[in-house]
């Protein structure tokens, strides 16, 4: 079974924002899901740079990107969960990604047609890979 890395820019600065993660990573923990935190140090080029050396699938986080609701992306999760390479998920810095050029051109995925600081996204995606894991195990937590 493959692994789901998510990668974010750097440590959220706002405590209720780590918080939230912190909680969702330790749910996630064993259920083939990884958080990776980068230096907000990095300039774009040089996360996208180490983001394009790993192997298997990069996905960018975008409000560009694809749209789905909870029950598309659980079975999206599992698709990757089964496959053999790992799929990586990344959240940009808190200015995006170049709206130009081949990071924008890229597999994008989108959680909102909505923009929110990339540290709230960040938390939603954690808890969307939850909720994601959740509904793949049954459980009643997606009330939908």
């Amino acid at each position: 079974m493959a692994r789901v890395t998510v990668h974010f820019h750097g440590i959220p600065k706002e405590k209720a924002y780590r918080e939230l993660i912190d909680m969702y990573a330790k749910r996630l923990k064993n259920r083939g899901v990884k958080i990776e935190f980068h230096s907000d140090k990095l300039s774009i080029n040089a996360y996208v740079d180490r983001l394009d050396k790993l192997k298997g699938t990069l996905i960018f986080l975008d409000e560009g990107g694809e749209l789905m609701d909870s029950i598309e992306f659980s079975n999206r999760v599992g698709r990757w969960k089964m496959e053999t390479d790992e799929t990586h998920l990344a959240i940009g810095p808190a200015d995006g990604w170049p709206k130009a050029g081949d990071t924008f051109r890229r597999n994008r995925l989108s959680l909102s047609p909505l923009t929110f600081p990339h540290e709230m996204a960040s938390s939603m995606l954690v808890e969307q890979l939850y909720r994601a894991t959740e509904i793949l195990r049954g459980s009643e937590y997606h009330k939908a």
